[in-house]
């Protein structure tokens, strides 16, 4: 156990279904109703790319909230065998059953995820009363077809109107019958609908978060092309009743796990803001 300025900071392991998991807990110096936890996405574990989880932890502890953050079955220090984003339900309530224990005084806790930590924060939220509210960062929603129409828009539309692109087509330094290949095929994919014997990833995420009904923040990287693709998903007609989508905050400069200190802070900022807002009841 650490004290900082502010907050006190312990690790800890808990149990899920005999498997031993890893948890930090950062808590603020006056005990606190609202925790944070966080939920781990792609293959990382409780610390996070360029230490965010860390970071973000302390931040939001010292801001008067707790926060704890994990390894899934499977990854980091935790045993077990590793599971996909669908498949951490018990992982996330036995986290959340930890932090209540370690925690007495809390009363809800918000689900905090990145990529496909948000997916699956999306997925359970329903299924647990003690969840209040949801912080999605750059949601998880590949489907073949949604990223081929991402990679049309964003990537091809844009090297077509590249000066450098079209000088190095003239100078032969493009194969163009293999450029031209490989937009036919993105062409075709794209006109796919993704429909098939399951319902698609995007459409399963709304249909959760409508029925969760809780609160939540978006917040898109502009250098992403994973939250291009999810601007894209929330266009259809499966998300016209989740009317908080269309309030994402945007960071235009921001990559894919807000790699600099500027943008780490920033995220921090826009979560402690809201979590503000939601102990008010006022979100």
């Amino acid at each position: 156990m650490s004290a900082l300025a502010g907050y006190t900071e312990s690790a800890f392991f808990f149990d899920c279904q005999g498997e031993a998991l890893p948890a930090v807990v950062a808590v603020p110096e006056q005990p606190a109703e609202t925790g944070v936890l966080v939920i781990v996405g792609g293959p990382q574990y409780r610390a996070g790319s360029h230490r965010q989880f860390v970071l973000l932890s302390r931040q939001v502890a010292a801001a008067g909230f707790a926060c704890m953050r994990f390894d899934y079955r499977g990854m980091g220090d935790a045993t077990g065998e590793a599971r996909t984003f669908e498949q951490v339900d018990d992982d996330i309530r036995a986290a959340v059953d930890a932090f209540f224990v370690r925690q007495p005084a809390l009363r809800r806790v918000v689900l905090w995820g990145l990529c496909d930590g948000a997916s699956a924060a999306c997925f359970y939220a329903h299924q647990d009363d003690r969840v209040a509210g949801l912080v999605l960062l750059n949601p998880w929603v590949k489907t073949d077809a949604g990223q081929a129409r991402t990679m049309l828009k964003y990537y091809y539309v844009q090297r077509l109107l590249s000066l450098a692109f079209w000088k190095k087509l003239l100078s032969g330094g493009v194969s163009v019958g293999r450029s031209l290949g490989g937009l036919n095929q993105m062409v075709v994919t794209a006109r796919k609908d993704d429909e098939g014997a399951n319902t698609p990833l995007p459409t399963r995420m709304a249909q959760s978060l409508k029925r969760a009904g809780r609160p939540f923040l978006v917040m898109l990287s502009g250098r992403d092309y994973v939250a291009r693709e999810f601007e894209q998903a929330v266009t259809d007609p499966a998300w016209a009743d989740v009317p908080q989508v269309r309030n994402a905050c945007h960071m235009a400069d921001a990559d894919h796990t807000f790699s600099s200190a500027k943008w780490r802070d920033e995220v921090a900022r826009q979560t402690v803001n809201w979590l503000q807002a939601l102990a008010t009841k006022s979100i």
